[in-house]
């Protein structure tokens, strides 16, 4: 597509945006209820402070090699399809995050998510860079940025207003999650046509 036919709020745009939003969203709310969470899973509170640094750190290492092995893809598959292919893995992986019943699927599940959330940020990033013009290139990576601070000022508030009660903030977040699948269809119609 010709850079002078994309505009600001092009869907590669409102796309990456959604996509960081949620993004944002999960990784400041999945610090907020971890200890409540993995408390509900019956673990001691050491259990918990234990769990909760080894799944927050096994998270980090997903975003570090996801970050490395999306870019390179990106480079050789083409960077609209490693930002729906990593949009698709980290929302799996999110929503599955809801059905954890042990620490062990909570920390196979956060390495997903934060591989899947490497890839959305930098492909959106790097394909807004590539189809805007230079003068639209900052504006458009502004707003990618700027709903993606939206979702840790949204998640703040989630939690906030349930009354620090973890399971109306596990549904809420999860029917966000879905309601966010929604990007997930309109990504795939993007990339097949």
């Amino acid at each position: 597509m010709n850079q002078k036919e994309q505009g600001i709020f092009s869907l590669t745009v409102i796309v990456g945006a959604l996509g960081f939003f949620v993004d944002i969203f999960d990784l400041l709310l999945f610090n907020i209820i971890r200890k409540p969470s993995l408390a509900s899973l019956g673990l001691s509170p050491n259990e918990v402070l234990i769990q909760g640094e080894n799944i927050l750190s096994v998270q980090m290492i997903g975003q570090l090699i996801g970050g490395i092995l999306w870019g390179v893809m990106g480079d050789k598959k083409g960077r609209l399809s490693v930002l729906f292919s990593s949009i698709i893995m980290y929302s799996l992986a999110s929503i599955a995050n809801g059905f954890v019943t042990d620490p062990h699927q909570y920390l196979i599940l956060r390495f997903i998510a934060g591989f899947g959330l490497a890839g959305e940020l930098g492909a959106s990033i790097t394909l807004v860079s590539e189809m805007l013009t230079k003068e639209k290139r900052g504006i458009a990576s502004t707003i990618i940025a700027t709903t993606g601070v939206l979702g840790a000022i949204t998640a703040y508030f989630v939690f906030k207003l349930s009354n620090n009660d973890i399971n109306s903030v596990i549904e809420f977040s999860l029917n966000l999650r879905i309601i966010s699948s929604s990007k997930i269809k309109l990504g795939l119609l993007f990339l097949f046509n």
